[in-house]
């Protein structure tokens, strides 16, 4: 009696059936886990030198600026050099600067620049590695549901990463840790050199970098649509990030000590994986159909924060906040249709700078606005005003849509 064929694998195991999707998988795992115990490792190595908070705080702080500066001077490394290329020299890189802080006598001043020059090479290297996944996945739905797949391991890496990196410290110094992270670096590398195929530069670029990067910046932000949809990718981000911001003061108010504020820590990215996946079983048409409806109401739920609510609500208003972020899947599929191929690794770059530069000036003005209106009249300012932001922005997001050709071009041709 013949054996019906096995089925296709559907949902995520279509992406996880692809080799090669598996190898840059694995790679941003390694590289997330090095970014996430360097973090810990260095902001301890910093306090026990110092013996200042302010410090140590600052070695976390120090990462977000330089993203800016990162995606907008060296955008033009995605499309100018092959991927695999920038994708290994940025690992490279990276484990070459962790390994400097290692070194004995490094300064203060020298360790804060290293950590700087990390978050420089890594919008870069995200953008280029999310370029990539069009080359290996297709512009369709495998590219959506392998984006998604990375970006839930990013957010585990929120929940496991920090509690892994305090159990290595716990165990080795904060030195042998970081040596520990240039091997995860070095071992992406050989992952991406090995594992993945070499395939020709994007585009040509001509001229001195830092001028081929900021008219490819130019570009990418002169078209509407284009610009419609960084900001769909932006603005929520900035005002989503508030209760984190404020957990621990908000943890004081409610006097639910550090576990209450691992709990809320942990609520948002919860939501989050539980949106992702479950918008990635959904058909493409449908993601695309709910996408603007839940960016309208992503930072609704942080409207509850003016019935002062207990640590359980508080918990339940923040999972269902970070579910409808799985929005982002139905913005996926419309960014990588409508930017240019050309300029395809500069766009991404882009977004991913923008994405974490954004997310630190949420973080200091949701500091500010505590200052004034307590941290619950802050997270409902930040719901209040981001849900009118967001209404605005998809209204011109459907706008945009399905425009001329003509208008649309913006590389000239």
């Amino acid at each position: 009696m013949l054996q019906a064929p096995p089925a296709p694998p559907t949902g995520y195991r279509r992406v996880l059936a692809v080799p090669e999707f598996r190898i840059v998988f694995a790679a941003h795992a390694l590289s997330l886990l090095g970014v996430v115990v360097t973090e810990i490792a260095l902001s301890v190595l910093v306090y026990d030198l110092t013996g200042s908070p302010l410090l140590s705080a600052l070695a976390f702080a120090v990462g977000f600026l330089p993203y800016l500066i990162g995606g907008t001077l060296f955008a033009g490394v995605a499309d100018r050099y092959p991927a695999r290329r920038v994708l290994v020299v940025c690992d490279l890189v990276c484990a070459a600067c962790v390994a400097a802080m290692v070194t004995p006598g490094t300064g203060i001043a020298v360790l804060l620049l290293l950590r700087c020059a990390l978050a420089v090479v890594s919008p870069v290297f995200a953008g280029t590695r999310m370029a990539t996944l069009v080359d290996i996945l297709g512009d369709g739905d495998l590219f959506v549901l392998g984006r998604s797949l990375l970006r839930i391991v990013s957010q585990s890496a929120v929940l496991v990463g920090f509690g892994l990196g305090g159990l290595l410290l716990t165990v080795v110094s904060p030195r042998h840790a970081l040596l520990i992270t240039v091997g995860t670096f070095l071992t992406s590398a050989a992952l991406l050199r090995l594992g993945t195929r070499r395939r020709p530069a994007r585009g040509t670029g001509k001229g001195a970098l830092l001028a081929d990067s900021l008219k490819g910046a130019r570009q990418v932000l002169a078209d509407r649509r284009v610009r419609a949809l960084l900001l769909l990718f932006w603005l929520p981000a900035m005002f989503s990030v508030a209760p984190e911001a404020l957990a621990a003061p908000y943890a004081a108010e409610l006097g639910v000590g550090s576990t209450g504020l691992g709990l809320l820590m942990c609520a948002l990215p919860v939501g989050t994986i539980a949106g992702e996946l479950y918008a990635g079983s959904l058909r493409p048409a449908t993601r695309a159909r709910i996408a603007l409806p839940l960016v309208c109401c992503t930072l609704l739920p942080y409207l509850g924060y003016a019935a002062r609510p207990g640590l359980a609500l508080s918990l339940v208003l923040l999972v269902v906040a970070g579910a409808g972020s799985a929005y982002t899947l139905g913005l996926d599929q419309w960014f990588v249709r409508d930017v240019p191929e050309e300029l395809r690794g500069r766009a991404m770059t882009l977004l991913t700078a923008g994405l974490m530069t954004i997310q630190g000036v949420g973080m200091a003005l949701a500091g500010v606005a505590a200052e004034f209106a307590g941290v619950r009249g802050a997270v409902v300012g930040a719901g209040a005003l981001g849900t009118v932001c967001c209404a605005l922005l998809a209204v011109e997001a459907r706008r945009t849509d399905g425009r001329d050709g003509a208008d649309h071009d913006v590389t000239g041709r």
